[in-house]
């Protein structure tokens, strides 16, 4: 009757631990698929920035460097291997594409190009998305970093090999302050 009790003990513990590793491997494969979610919208953004270069650089003879900023960047974000370093290079693409911006406001005729205000509008559509995007990432995030770290979990999750994730921040301090608006 004893071995009965100690296997049923032993069972519950297993079933115990079964749940917990499957509770991880499920929050894992969301933060995962959130960053997917981020990728797709990056891509996106990718494909529109060459065509929004070459529209402009007919109006833009004079903006050259402004120009190949943001070509550099948009291929630093493409090369960008880890979270780390693609978080890093998204900051500057999204940097140098203020500038673009800033630039075209300079030029009347560039600012009421059709291609130019379309492909803007489509940018602006996909910087939002980004942001949403990134937003959900950073709750999957949580919800994972959080599981992992509390109690019984975090008895756990180091032995199964769970370790933390990162959250998509802003590294300029620039970026994290208030925009100023003047008339």
């Amino acid at each position: 009757m004893e071995w009965i009790v100690v296997l049923g003990i032993l069972v519950l513990i297993a079933l115990f631990v079964a749940g917990l590793y499957n509770s991880l491997v499920r929050l894992r494969q969301q933060v995962k698929n959130a960053w997917s979610q981020i990728d797709v919208q990056l891509k996106r953004r990718y494909d529109l920035i060459p065509n929004l270069v070459e529209t402009a650089k007919g109006y833009l003879k004079h903006e050259r460097e402004t120009l190949e900023a943001v070509v550099k960047a948009r291929q630093m974000a493409i090369d960008a291997s880890t979270v780390k370093d693609q978080i890093a290079a998204e900051n500057m693409l999204t940097s140098t594409l203020r500038s673009l911006f800033a630039v075209a406001e300079a030029y009347p005729d560039l600012k009421a190009n059709q291609n130019m205000i379309a492909l803007q509008e489509e940018l602006a559509s996909t910087e939002n998305k980004i942001g949403f995007a990134r937003q959900f990432y950073n709750d999957q995030v949580m919800h994972y970093n959080t599981r992992r770290e509390t109690f019984p979990t975090v008895l756990l999750a180091g032995m199964f090999g769970f370790g933390p994730e990162e959250f998509f921040e802003i590294e300029l301090e620039a970026e994290r302050a208030a925009p100023k608006v003047q008339f």
